[in-house]
């Protein structure tokens, strides 16, 4: 995908990515490490994986992580998240990140969630 092609979120998955590369280019064993571990802990288990991907949208808001606000944005939609439930996660968020949960959810996770759900023209 051409980066003038992109909007605004798929143009920050695309820099997260990148990032992501060089990293693992000078820590090629730490890299792989996080990788495996962290597909372990979103496989499919007695939880799904949509709903570990709203339990980690929730917490990246908390945590104020723009980069996994949006990555897990994208995780709830690849996983069949509806938005009310990409929005009902953001709320629980915001009853324990107060304003600043709130703000993020009510601005990138939305934004975020319409980048990802509206064809480019």
């Amino acid at each position: 995908m051409q980066e003038q092609n992109m909007n605004w979120t798929e143009t920050y998955l695309h820099d997260y990515k990148e990032g992501m590369g060089d990293f693992s280019k000078h820590m090629p064993e730490v890299a792989h490490q996080f990788s495996e571990f962290s597909d372990a802990c979103f496989k499919e288990g007695e939880l799904s994986k949509k709903h570990k991907q709203l339990m980690a949208l929730g917490i990246s808001i908390v945590a104020q992580d723009e980069y996994c606000m949006i990555y897990h944005t994208k995780g709830c939609i690849d996983q069949g998240a509806t938005e009310k439930e990409v929005l009902e996660a953001c709320g629980v968020a915001a009853a324990f990140g107060g304003g600043a949960a709130l703000s993020q959810a009510a601005t990138l996770v939305q934004h975020a969630y319409r980048d990802l759900t509206t064809p480019l023209n």
